[in-house]
């Protein structure tokens, strides 16, 4: 087999030098604090069963969707499960696609206008990033969750004689993948209307976790009228795959029209939708586990403080929690030692954060016990002590 160029070799090289290679793990039975199966619902029973019916039931036995959904692969599965998901989110219209990158790349490279603006958190993540750059539009970061730092750039392009923006778009997220910190959103909300800008966030951490049914955060405020769209993903508290972006119906109507990522692949197959329609469902129903997940997220932030370490943690009230232990080396060495005490939690390295950022990162769920947490927590003080 032919090998790669020695440019790439060399880059290669560098990643190793760095203690910065990544690498597929393989799969192992550790108790589970990396995952962002946040309610647990990925290995759930009930959702895989009702799944099977809800597909027999409708005589839906395909494998696949057969062409992308504006030729051959768009079956009546994708509508039910729209209307349904635009209902539980109190939206006028949500458009599946077939994951939260796609989601971000279609929407961000197609909605956004030459002449426009957009101002991003400078820890967006990286799909978000990779749509931004795909558009062509403008776009500046301002400093995170920082709204006066913002403003600063919203006024200077406003009162600029040479470069008024057409539209500006303000894009964040309501909870942060790496820092697990959410920014206030009413006062989000506030400076988008004061402006006329349009908000746009990203909910893939925040679904099933905040809200009333886990709804997320901007229900749980009530300011689903006053933002222009939402991307959800439900590879995380839904425990399945896919994406929505939610918003008006000519916002739905503009993204079938010109999202690539949308118009230029297969769709999703039967299965995979019912399977996303059936976990939201599940949401409706299954309040326990959201209840269950509360309480871990309370007694880690409260077993952090009683060990002494809340000074290395990211102050977050969500189900990620990240541990600043700078440097590649030492980060993983601790996630080495935590994990061979039978703990699946992982290392964030340098570039994946930047450099001096390098944590780790605690993923909690339902079904983790208050004594895991205790331990894991235990553990990680007598190695950072």
């Amino acid at each position: 087999m032919k090998k790669i160029p020695k440019n790439l070799s060399k880059k290669l090289e560098i990643r190793m030098q760095n203690n910065a290679l990544r690498q597929l793990p393989s799969e192992k039975k550790n108790i589970d604090f990396a995952s962002n199966d946040y309610l647990g619902l990925s290995q759930s029973e009930a959702v895989f069963h009702a799944t099977h019916q809800y597909l027999i039931e409708k005589k839906r036995t395909q494998n696949g969707a057969t062409g992308s959904r504006l030729l051959s692969g768009n079956h009546n599965l994708y509508s039910i499960t729209e209307d349904f998901i635009s209902n539980f989110h109190q939206v006028e219209s949500a458009l599946i696609f077939n994951s939260g990158y796609d989601a971000n790349v279609g929407f961000f490279s197609s909605v956004p206008q030459k002449g426009d603006l957009i101002l991003y958190d400078e820890l967006c993540h990286a799909s978000i990033r990779d749509g931004i750059q795909l558009s062509y539009a403008k776009a500046y970061k301002f400093n995170h969750n920082d709204f006066e730092d913002l403003e600063k750039f919203i006024v200077k392009f406003q009162s600029s004689k040479s470069q008024i923006p057409t539209n500006i778009y303000i894009v964040t997220e309501s909870v942060f993948s790496m820092d697990g910190d959410t920014p206030n959103l009413e006062e989000l909300v506030h400076l988008s209307e004061k402006h006329n800008c349009y908000l746009v966030l990203d909910e893939a951490h925040a679904l099933g976790v905040f809200g009333v049914n886990g709804t997320g955060l901007v229900q749980q405020f009530g300011l689903q009228h006053k933002v222009f769209a939402r991307i959800m993903t439900f590879g995380k508290g839904l425990g399945c795959h896919g994406a929505a972006v939610l918003g008006s119906e000519d916002l739905k109507e503009y993204l079938v029209n010109f999202a690539r990522s949308f118009i230029y692949t297969t769709g999703l197959s039967p299965h995979s939708v019912a399977t996303i329609l059936i976990a939201y469902q599940h949401l409706e129903i299954e309040k326990e586990n959201m209840h269950l997940l509360r309480e871990n997220i309370i007694h880690f932030n409260q077993q952090k403080n009683l060990l002494g370490l809340k000074p290395i943690f990211v102050r977050s009230k969500s189900a990620i929690q990240s541990a600043i232990i700078p440097g590649n080396e030492k980060v993983k060495w601790i996630a080495k030692q935590i994990q061979e005490k039978g703990f699946d939690v992982k290392a964030i390295l340098s570039p994946t954060v930047p450099e001096g950022q390098e944590r780790l990162r605690f993923c909690l769920h339902a079904f983790n016990s208050k004594e895991e947490i205790t331990e894991v927590l235990t553990l990680l003080s007598n190695f950072v002590f």
